[in-house]
């Protein structure tokens, strides 16, 4: 859970999470940062907002990709329940059984 700290004023400041960055990917937002003129946790926030926001979109695609899947198959089950049963005459001919 982030921790809320209380500035001098008594104002209550915005949650505030501690991160483990490998060198690598901490050098990697340094320069990134430093190119959008940006302090490195302002970037470190912009890109948690936009990795959470396509994560979300992602999900919300996938939920009504399942969604329409669940509904064809649905549909395909109504049509083959209100197909009529009918007596098979015979062994099929396209069956070929293999005597041994």
């Amino acid at each position: 859970m982030a921790t809320r700290q209380n500035s001098s004023n008594g104002k209550q400041k915005s949650p505030r999470i501690q991160v483990v960055l490998p060198e690598d990917l901490c050098e990697r937002l340094s320069e990134l940062a430093e190119t959008e003129s940006r302090t490195v946790s302002n970037m470190a926030k912009v890109l948690i907002q936009e990795g959470l926001k396509n994560h979300e979109l992602k999900e919300k695609s996938a939920s009504k990709e399942l969604d329409q899947n669940k509904t064809k198959t649905q549909n395909f089950i109504n049509a083959l329940e209100k197909q009529k049963t009918q007596r098979l005459k015979g062994i099929p001919k396209r069956l070929r059984f293999k005597r041994n």
